[in-house]
């Protein structure tokens, strides 16, 4: 009898731990991506066939990342990139940021206000070559 009333809240912490820890690794997913494509913006590079920005969002860990249409994350990652000086010579900076929308718990979490939050991970770095392999915006 008591295990029924206390097996509720233990299975909504533990869901809970599990989707903290997959929202984090999320956020190191993004960071990471945003310092690979700060690097990649640096140097003048576009290693993919298509924009850098969607080069970067294809090397996403996780085809959820990548592509979104889940329910825990209903977009793609979004990649942008921007010159916070306004200009694009050589030493100043460029500024790249990996961002999607993350739903917490999707399965109860709009039943209890738990929503949504937006995880982000950013890099700046200042440019070694003038970018004409890409250009700022976002994917």
């Amino acid at each position: 009898m008591e295990f029924a009333l206390v097996l509720p809240l233990l299975l909504a912490i533990l869901f809970g731990m599990l989707d903290f820890g997959k929202a984090f690794n999320y956020w190191i997913d993004e960071t990471h991506l945003a310092n690979e494509g700060a690097r990649w913006a640096v140097v003048n590079k576009n290693p993919g066939g298509g924009t850098l920005q969607e080069y970067i969002q294809q090397q996403a860990d996780t085809p959820e990342l990548r592509s979104g249409g889940t329910s825990s994350v209903p977009t793609p990652l979004q990649i942008c990139i921007s010159f916070p000086n306004g200009t694009a010579n050589v030493g100043d900076p460029v500024h790249v940021t990996a961002t999607t929308t993350y739903n917490w718990l999707p399965f109860i979490g709009n039943r209890i206000g738990i929503a949504q939050t937006s995880i982000s991970g950013s890099a700046t770095m200042r440019l070694e070559a003038l970018p004409t392999n890409y250009g700022a915006g976002c994917s």
